[in-house]
Parts: C-alpha cells; sequence; structure tokens
C-alpha cells in the first residue's frame, strides 16, 4: 500500500482563542492563538510565516479579520506557484465581511480545485 505525502499533511489553525480551542478540540494539532492586542498583526505574520515554511501543513484556516491584517503576505502567498498550503478564510463571531458566502466558496473551490462545488 503506498502513502500519498498528501495523505499525512496536516491542517494549520490561525485565529482567537475560541476557534482554536474549538479546533484542538476537533484533534488539530497546529493552531496559533492571536491575542487581539496591539501586535496582533506581528503575532498573525510570523504564524503566517512558520505554516507556510512547514511543509507538513496542507491547509492553514486563519480568521477573516487576522486575513485582512496580512492581507500583503496572504496575496503573496496565493499567487506563488506553490499549490500548498491553501489558505482558508473564515467568519469569526462577529460575522463574515462577505455578502454571499455561497458564492465566496463556490469561488474559492473553483480557484482551487478548478471545479464547482455546490453548497
Amino acid at each position: 500500500m503506498s502513502t500519498s505525502p498528501l495523505r499525512n499533511m496536516e491542517i494549520a489553525v490561525i485565529g482567537d482563542p475560541e476557534l482554536v480551542s474549538a479546533m484542538r478540540l476537533a484533534g488539530l494539532r497546529k493552531t496559533y492563538t492571536i491575542h487581539e492586542e496591539r501586535h496582533a498583526d506581528e503575532s498573525i505574520h510570523q504564524a503566517l510565516k512558520e505554516c507556510m515554511s512547514d511543509p507538513e501543513v496542507g491547509v492553514v484556516v486563519i480568521l477573516e479579520e487576522f486575513a485582512e491584517m496580512a492581507s500583503g503576505a496572504v496575496g503573496k502567498y496565493r499567487q506563488s506557484k506553490s499549490i500548498l498550503p491553501v489558505i482558508v478564510q473564515v467568519p469569526s463571531k462577529r460575522g463574515t465581511r462577505h455578502p454571499d458566502v455561497v458564492a465566496y466558496y463556490k469561488q474559492f473551490s473553483r480557484d482551487y480545485l478548478g471545479f464547482d462545488i455546490e453548497l
């Protein structure tokens, strides 16, 4: 039985204490808790840099508001030729910035998977 390197990839989470706690309960191990403080953007950039350079990480889940704070770095990683890791933005407890969430995730799946997923 062959094992693909993709099967062993992990999901990393960059989020607030609530998101990180929930993801830890779900079994995720690579988590980065960002506390809302004056230097949160530095912590977000550092966590994102660590995730993007870790060969074991296949998906990075990041709160939308944190992705906005690090929009330059997120944009740079998304425009790179690297397929992995994929950065997935999720809404915070305050809600989403996307007026049509279904359209956003449909476009996201089209961009990264190459086909539509009906939600």
